[in-house]
């Protein structure tokens, strides 16, 4: 009803622009099989899309247009066995006919969802569609190249993400000492995904670049969850202990994203926003920054490629623990926040900054933008969430039962916290 609606109050050129998106996706979508010399190519994959599209129109206007979008999309289906039959006749792989085959369907679904008027959706489909199809040679080559035990940790890893993220409830209130505290147990979760995710990028880049590849995956795993790489970290020291010093300076580098994020938050947001510019976090910041970039750069050599073999991707015992971790930190963040009163914003930086510093350094800005904070407010707020954020992480990491490692990085992390408080003192004088 509501797709009848939108096109009844459409204009007439905005149909015909969605019957030649349609074509043209189509279009798209047969390149590759015309490249690859296939029977359908790209003028039978745009009639498709194109069919589709018209099927569509006259189905939300009239019962024998539903009839026939059913119909359209059984000879679709019937047109591509008989091309994967005659393809199989003709000593073709078998994977390659039904590719051609499937493809036709998804054409002619990209046809149907761009006259419905999801367009963001039809081109998403048919862009992905036509990687997939371009990536052929790479995607076969990674997965006969994949282990068994790199195979078990991607099939667990789906499982964490797709199968039990979507079944958790986005909240659940919990008692704990007379307070109930409200949890969010897909955000709890969605951490254990972070770091097997992380877990298998740091696995795949380290296998590629070794030493070398635990600074990218600490600095650029930190912008996305500079916590979650803790978690990756832990795994990686378990497996090979004379990584640690790889390991250490990768959460340096994560602590290092981390505050260049909340740096660009606070300066970027509020230029041009009719307040002053938050000069007063750049020196903190830019000395955790420096600081943690210099630290890393000077504990680990990073001119060599040490070879590292890792045993998986990551584990699943190790995720599942780091998550359990993370809720009871969780839960004494929110305990501490209830009974601070006063300091009730400044607890909620602190507590925000345990699950992501960026959303309590967001909060600051826009309070502060809107007038409700000071400048000096909105950026003990961003410091103190950038804080618990380095604290946790070595809360987190002295978790682990190789002491060096630990002893590592709360040091470390004791300086970066030194280093930021002293050029805010200076700041202040």
């Amino acid at each position: 009803m509501r797709l009848q609606l939108q096109l009844a109050d459409a204009p007439l050129d905005e149909t015909v622009v969605r019957l030649a998106l349609a074509a043209a996706l189509g279009m798209f979508l047969g390149l590759e099989r015309e490249w690859s010399q296939k029977p359908a190519g790209i003028r039978t994959f745009s009639l498709i899309s194109l069919l589709a599209a018209v099927f569509t129109l006259l189905a939300l206007e009239t019962t024998l247009g539903v009839a026939l979008l059913v119909l359209g999309g059984i000879l679709v289906i019937v047109q591509g066995s008989v091309l994967a039959v005659q393809g199989l006749l003709g000593g073709e792989d078998a994977g390659l006919s039904l590719t051609t085959s499937v493809s036709m369907l998804v054409a002619y679904g990209v046809g149907v969802l761009v006259a419905a008027g999801f367009i963001l959706e039809g081109v998403t489909v048919a862009v992905l569609s036509s990687l997939l199809l371009v990536l052929k040679r790479e995607l076969h080559e990674f997965a006969w190249g994949l282990s068994r035990e790199e195979m078990r940790a991607t099939t667990e890893f789906a499982i964490l993400a797709f199968v039990i993220y979507p079944l958790l409830p986005p909240e659940y209130d919990v008692e704990v000492a007379g307070l109930l505290l409200p949890l969010e147990p897909q955000i709890i979760w969605l951490m254990v995904v972070a770091v097997a995710g992380i877990g298998i990028v740091n696995y795949a880049i380290v296998s590629t670049y070794g030493g070398r590849g635990i600074a990218v995956t600490g600095f650029f795993g930190g912008l996305a969850s500079s916590t979650a790489v803790v978690g990756t970290m832990l795994d990686h020291v378990s497996q090979r202990p004379e990584a640690a010093s790889y390991a250490v300076a990768a959460i340096l580098l994560a602590n290092a994203a981390m505050a260049t994020r909340n740096l660009a938050i606070a300066v970027g947001f509020t230029i041009g926003s009719g307040s002053d510019v938050l000069i007063e976090a750049v020196i903190p910041l830019g000395a955790v920054i420096l600081l943690a970039v210099g630290v890393a750069a000077w504990t680990a050599d990073w001119r060599e490629s040490t070879p590292i073999d890792l045993e998986s991707p990551f584990s699943m015992q190790n995720a599942l623990a780091f998550g359990g971790v993370f809720l009871v930190v969780l839960v004494f963040g929110s305990l501490a926040e209830a009974w601070f009163g006063t300091l009730g914003f400044y607890a909620t930086a602190v507590a925000s900054g345990f699950v992501s510093s960026a959303g309590a350094t967001t909060s600051a800005v826009v309070l502060y933008r809107g007038g409700q904070l000071g400048p000096t407010e909105a950026t003990i707020a961003i410091l103190l969430a950038t804080v618990s954020s380095i604290v946790v992480k070595a809360a987190l990491a002295g978790t682990s039962s190789d002491r060096d490692f630990r002893v590592q990085v709360v040091t470390y992390s004791a300086l970066l916290l030194l280093g930021g408080a002293a050029a805010s003192v200076l700041l202040v004088i």
